[in-house]
């Protein structure tokens, strides 16, 4: 985050340098490459994410963040004070949203320094800072019900916001500040630096300094928030992982949990363009950046309802399955998955303008002809409501060499696009399989296994004990109408005795599944069955080895997929 007054002066440069919007082509007639027959990563909705993007109450609606499958949030700290973009009341505490994050899917970092009420914040002394870490960190070790916080984010932006001069040097401050914290908390993520900017030399110093003294965070986070930033990304991922190698490292998750500059961070192509970039470059999540209101998941909701950008992240929420290749022709971007279960191609794009092409390669097994439809987001800022998408065209293509060329005529450089390849019949009318690689996945991993239904699945699903290192998979699933449902559960036990785990669902009581032994590892010819009474609409399903409210699951075992019927 930065200040109003530093988010206006940089939207006045950039329109006054002719780069408040996207450069698109001169000329039309690029072609996005979708390459489905190569996957790049299971379906996680990397970039689906914000920056005090949920506060209390219907701000903004559950059933507004359900579609977007919310990866990752940052929120102020428990007894967070901050008056961001000239609030009047402080915004967003991270525990006082913990159960709606959780109900939405995601996961959160605490941003610690928003203890303060001011930014840039007004260091007052090392007394009083290490009294708000304490009291923040025993809050949250008090919420025992609270789940999905996966990091203390110790400083935002110390680049330009820690005031050397009365705190010392920010590696000595950050050292202080991550003893202290573990001396209070053993379990809970620490991440950082968070500076505003990549700089190479700033990341050497700083993991230098945090190998040396012990004190490396478990995810590193910088800001990608000026113009076109998403054109660095690649540059920057391949820097950090050279200076980790360099520093023998072992490898951490990047957060990018700020990205878009001020005036680009509501144009529908340009968030196509970031998370085209962080699927490729193995981001593992990324927040829209907030420069204006807090709890309006950042401007994608206007007065609780969807802006043109809105549709763009409800697009890349529906996607399931396997992020797949895309190839960029010069400003044509784009983000594709398949899910092979309904067999669905979902490409999103965008960026460029006039007549332009999207090739899908690889669809020979959706059959001889296939649907496609085409939709288009609009454009109109974040004060302007959009009630539904632009429907462009729908029609039938003939598979040629493997795959299809599909028309994209009369483009606008700052609108997004939606892309549907399916069947032509057949195609299921709701989703009903639910891989584990895909849901929520806390403290467990994940992992590949050609036996796995899409080729991924989830293990380590060791942790009890408390809310910070309890083990369980949320699967966020929609069903047409309010019954009682078979789920069918493909898992893997290779303990040599019955596993349980615990099941609950959208809050309710717990009970048992067994999952007698299998054969080995990573291995999935094995299910069981259970009954769950659902909702019309969108509900939260948990798996858990451990998690509150739950006495803990017995032995091990590994989570494939999940249907229902």
């Amino acid at each position: 985050m930065r200040s109003r007054r530093k988010a206006l002066l940089l939207a006045a440069l950039l329109v006054t340098t002719g780069l408040a919007v996207p450069s698109p082509a001169a000329a039309a007639g690029n072609t996005l490459t979708v390459n489905v027959g190569t996957t790049v990563r299971p379906v996680t909705h990397v970039a689906s994410g914000g920056l005090y993007a949920v506060d209390t109450g219907s701000r903004p609606p559950l059933g507004q963040m359900y579609p977007l499958r919310l990866n990752h949030l940052t929120q102020p700290p428990p007894g967070g004070t901050q008056l961001g973009n000239g609030a009047t009341e402080p915004c967003c505490d991270g525990l006082e949203v913990a159960g709606k994050v959780t109900s939405a899917g995601a996961q959160q970092f605490y941003r610690m320094p928003d203890i303060y009420p001011n930014f840039p914040y007004r260091w007052v002394s090392w007394a009083d800072w290490e009294a708000k870490v304490r009291t923040m960190v025993q809050a949250r070790l008090n919420a025992t019900s609270a789940t999905n916080v996966d990091g203390w984010e110790l400083w935002n932006e110390p680049d330009w916001t820690w005031n050397t001069a009365a705190a010392g040097a920010f590696t000595a401050g950050w050292t202080r500040t991550h003893r202290l914290i573990r001396t209070l908390d053993t379990v809970t993520p620490i991440v950082g630096p968070s500076h505003s900017i990549y700089n190479h030399n700033w990341m050497v110093e700083f993991l230098t300094n945090a190998r040396d003294t012990a004190t490396l965070p478990d995810v590193i986070v910088w800001h990608e928030l000026d113009n076109d930033s998403y054109l660095n990304v690649a540059a920057h991922v391949a820097d950090y992982r050279a200076i980790e190698t360099s520093l023998g490292i072992s490898p951490r998750p990047i957060s990018i949990n700020e990205y878009a500059s001020p005036s680009q961070v509501d144009i529908p192509s340009v968030a196509v363009h970031y998370m085209a970039v962080f699927e490729r470059h193995g981001i593992r999540s990324a927040e829209r950046a907030y420069w204006y209101e807090a709890g309006t998941l950042n401007g994608l909701l206007n007065n609780n309802l969807p802006t043109s950008s809105y549709w763009t992240y409800k697009w890349y929420g529906d996607m399931a399955g396997n992020i797949v290749q895309t190839v960029p022709g010069s400003w044509l971007e784009g983000v594709a998955s398949y899910d092979s279960t309904r067999k669905i191609v979902n490409v999103v794009l965008g960026g460029d303008s006039g007549d332009n092409t999207v090739r899908v390669n690889g669809i020979s097994g959706l059959g001889s002809q296939v649907q496609v439809t085409l939709l288009r987001s609009g454009y109109g800022g974040r004060s302007t409501n959009q009630s539904a998408p632009i429907t462009v065209s729908s029609s039938v293509h003939t598979v040629s060499g493997g795959g299809i060329s599909v028309p994209v005529t009369g483009m606008h450089a700052w609108d997004s696009y939606q892309l549907l390849v399916t069947p032509t019949s057949g195609v299921p009318t709701w989703q009903q399989r639910y891989e584990a690689e895909n849901a929520t996945v806390v403290n467990a991993n994940r992992f590949t296994s050609t036996s796995a239904s899409n080729g991924g699945y989830v293990g380590q699903l060791d942790g009890t004990g408390n809310a910070r290192n309890a083990s369980f998979v949320d699967f966020l699933v929609n069903v047409p109408q309010a019954r009682a449902y078979t789920m069918n559960i493909r898992y893997a036990n290779a303990s040599g005795a019955t596993a349980t785990h615990g099941l609950a669902y959208n809050g309710g009581a717990w009970s048992t599944v067994s999952y007698p032994v299998t054969g080995t590892w990573g291995s999935f010819g094995a299910s069981v069955n259970a009954t769950v009474n659902l909702n019309a609409g969108w509900n939260t399903i948990r798996l858990a080895k451990g998690s509150p409210n739950f006495a803990g699951g017995t032995g091990y075992a590994e989570l494939d997929a999940i249907t229902l019927s």
